[in-house]
């Protein structure tokens, strides 16, 4: 028996649907450049002004292999249960962690109130907080990190016909 593959390619998103599908989802992962092997984890974001803000708890791998290489490559997908309809975008270019108190401050505030409208508290442990608190909990007060993708070097969306 003789097996033939044949390849299909996806059609590409225009720049309009992946803002759209930038803007109505609010999980990613995020692939980090590990020693041995790649890392992945996924994340809560927001966007502000077209630019993807991501809070990332200040210990652990991540944070070890941002300081090393902060190359990454962002993912973030939707699709249909049976997975007649799905799209994803992909991203590659650094993370930076925010320094200017505004941009910092405003990134927080977005992601507290994205959190609270649209996820569990149980979610709040992926922040470091105890899943017995509120969203309020996370506010520009305390030392939390925000980090951004910047410096974009591709941008990816592909969709099922």
């Amino acid at each position: 028996m003789i097996w033939t593959l044949t390849i299909v390619k996806l059609p590409k998103m225009r720049k309009r649907e992946i803002e759209e599908l930038m803007q109505r989802q609010i999980l990613c992962r995020i692939a980090f450049r590990g020693k041995k092997h790649p890392y992945i984890a996924p994340f809560q974001y927001v966007t502000m002004n077209g630019t993807l803000y991501f809070h990332f708890t200040n210990y652990g791998r991540k944070m070890n292999m941002l300081e090393v290489d902060n190359r990454v490559c962002v993912e973030i997908e939707s699709y249909s249960s049976d997975l007649r309809k799905y799209r994803f975008v992909t991203l590659r270019g650094r993370l930076e962690v925010v320094n200017d108190a505004e941009e910092r401050t405003e990134a927080i505030i977005k992601l507290m109130k994205e959190g609270e409208k649209k996820l569990s508290r149980n979610f709040l442990v992926a922040h470091g907080f105890s899943r017995s608190l509120n969203w309020s909990s996370m506010n520009p007060e305390k030392p939390l990190v925000i980090v951004k993708l910047a410096k974009i070097v591709e941008r990816v969306g592909l969709k099922s016909a």
